[in-house]
């Protein structure tokens, strides 16, 4: 029996209530145009600041996992060491790579009007993401582990975040106002062009739930009580803007791949507008609660918990049966083939995992971390398919066919060692002795997050190789 006819049963039931007719689909393209004007270079430097974002997330997270791998954490300065890298690895590998790759999607799906604000905005972010990632080794900063963005409280790491943050919202600003026209018809680019600029709406929401919380929070607190609030209320919204784009990605991928989706604009666009919908209540939210009050908390943590997955279901399943139906691709798509299947099964694990949590174990980071990858690897799976679209060679290597598989396969065993050792109430944000491995179970749970760990950091490495092997031989010229 297939284990997941399941999955294609609800798929196909939510195929023939798009299409209540019964007639034969007629195959919509979830792809947007690429432009052949200034955008294609604005796009480039985004997808060059993202690259670099991860090259540096990489070398931080190479120390993390050997600061919490059993007998190698003796020989390092676990402490600091892995707090630091924490730090700086979780704010350049989800807080500027998924920033960076929106931004890059706003452009192209956006139009060429004003494009200098958006030189401006990738100045910015430029700027404020060398500053994160220098903070560490030019100035000696206490590491605060506050849920969403982390940071280290000094002047130069707080200055880059300021930098990127402005440069985020400039960004945000130009593809709201100056949107492309969508015509008269909606057909699959419409829907995608829709989805874009609902991620823009919900990250500026975002950005006004932090500068709310940083007016609102009373000047005596500091510390970890300080940036925990300040970062709440923007950092749940942020996921309904992550979430908006990997459904994106997740459709653009299919299309890509030659796979028919078997939902229609329409429907799209409906589900598009559920995974929004929640997030204008945030300001309800900061009116009718104080910041530092425990109902604000319950509530933004239950807007995100509601809202955030009603659109992800449907558009799984669909694409799911979409792959199926597929079968066999060309060999130039088999590695966006390999990022789509990876992406769908890290997030469907990492949101299982999510209601097996209780407590504050290492369970939490395995729930995110399963996520997270699945919206990283939506999106390496849509930088493949955009390079030689942006004018640089297209990843057909063996390398780019097996890095989703590499990667994926890696964070499967890191979080599989999550869940085993969070079992056993290991706890989360801390490292070496004060894991306090005092079992077998333990130890070897916490031993395989390693192995895992360090397979993905391959991973990442192959995509990286991928992507800086096609940037360097251009194919064609980028208009100025």
């Amino acid at each position: 029996m297939n284990p997941f006819a399941p999955l294609f049963s609800a798929a196909r039931g939510l195929a023939q209530a798009a299409n209540p007719a019964g007639a034969e689909r007629e195959r919509t393209r979830y792809s947007v145009a690429i432009p052949a004007d200034a955008r294609l270079r604005l796009a480039a430097g985004w997808m060059l600041l993202g690259t670099g974002a991860l090259v540096a997330s990489g070398l931080f997270s190479l120390l993390l996992v050997l600061s919490r791998t059993p007998g190698v954490n003796r020989l390092i300065p676990v402490a600091d060491l892995f707090h630091v890298s924490l730090v700086a690895h979780v704010d350049l590998s989800v807080l500027v790579w998924f920033a960076a790759f929106g931004a890059l999607l706003w452009v192209l799906g956006g139009s060429v009007r004003r494009i200098g604000i958006g030189w401006s905005a990738l100045a910015l972010c430029t700027f404020g993401a060398v500053l994160m990632a220098a903070a560490p080794f030019v100035q000696n900063a206490v590491p605060i582990m506050a849920n969403y963005i982390p940071v280290l409280d000094g002047s130069v790491f707080l200055t880059g975040l300021i930098a990127f943050g402005i440069g985020v919202a400039l960004e945000v600003m130009r593809a709201l106002l100056y949107a492309q026209p969508l015509g008269t018809s909606l057909d699959g680019a419409s829907a995608l062009r829709l989805g874009l600029l609902a991620a823009a709406v919900s990250t500026a929401v975002a950005l006004f739930a932090f500068v709310w919380s940083w007016r609102a929070l009373p000047s005596a607190l500091e510390g970890k009580a300080y940036y925990e609030l300040l970062f709440w209320g923007g950092g749940h919204v942020l996921q309904f803007t992550w979430t908006l784009l990997m459904l994106v990605a997740w459709l653009w991928l299919a299309d890509a791949i030659g796979a028919t989706v078997p939902l229609s604009p329409r429907v799209s666009l409906l589900l598009f507008g559920l995974a929004l919908a929640l997030v204008f209540c945030t300001p309800f939210v900061y009116l009718a609660y104080d910041v530092t009050s425990v109902e604000q908390r319950r509530l933004l943590t239950w807007m995100m918990r509601a809202g955030g997955g009603l659109a992800i279901l449907p558009v799984s399943l669909a694409v799911l049966l979409a792959l199926w139906e597929r079968g066999s691709v060309r060999p130039e798509a088999r590695p966006l083939r390999a990022a789509l299947t990876m992406s769908l099964a890290l997030f469907a694990v990492g949101g299982l995992i999510g209601f097996a949590i209780k407590g504050s174990d290492v369970r939490i980071p395995a729930h995110y971390h399963g996520c997270i990858v699945g919206v990283t690897l939506a999106f390496m799976g849509l930088v493949y398919h955009l390079l030689p679209r942006l004018g640089f060679r297209a990843p057909t290597s063996r390398m780019a066919m097996i890095q989703p598989y590499v990667y994926g396969a890696g964070q499967l065993l890191h979080i599989t060692g999550l869940v085993w050792s969070g079992g056993y109430g290991v706890q989360r944000k801390v490292a070496g002795a004060a894991q306090v491995l005092g079992s077998t179970q333990e130890v070897a749970g916490m031993a395989l997050m390693g192995i895992g760990g360090s397979i993905a950091i391959v991973g990442g490495l192959l995509f990286v190789i991928v992507v800086l092997g096609a940037l360097r031989a251009r194919q064609r010229a980028i208009p100025a």
